[in-house]
């Protein structure tokens, strides 16, 4: 199965990093899903869920703010504030 390498970010410290299958988060202009080798990507998060599916199991937390980026088949999620789900 292809995997995607992925960390979440916050202020406070990391709050996930390892592999992921999909991560799925709510863009300012809409839901974004990010599979393995995804293009190149920047953009602003709102307010809403972020979801990441591993090979345990998914890891949810809700977001308010911050920035997502895709390169080079990782995934970075920097937020503003996080709460796990």
């Amino acid at each position: 199965m292809a995997t995607l390498h992925c960390q979440v970010l916050t202020p406070e410290g990391r709050a996930y990093e390892g592999e992921a299958t999909f991560v799925e988060a709510q863009a300012v202009d809409g839901r974004v899903g990010i599979l393995p080798r995804h293009a190149p990507l920047l953009t602003a998060l709102g307010q809403g869920p972020l979801r990441v599916r591993t090979a345990d199991g998914d890891r949810s937390w809700t977001i308010e703010g911050g920035f997502l980026q895709v390169l080079d088949n990782q995934v970075s999620v920097v937020a503003e504030r996080l709460t796990e789900d």
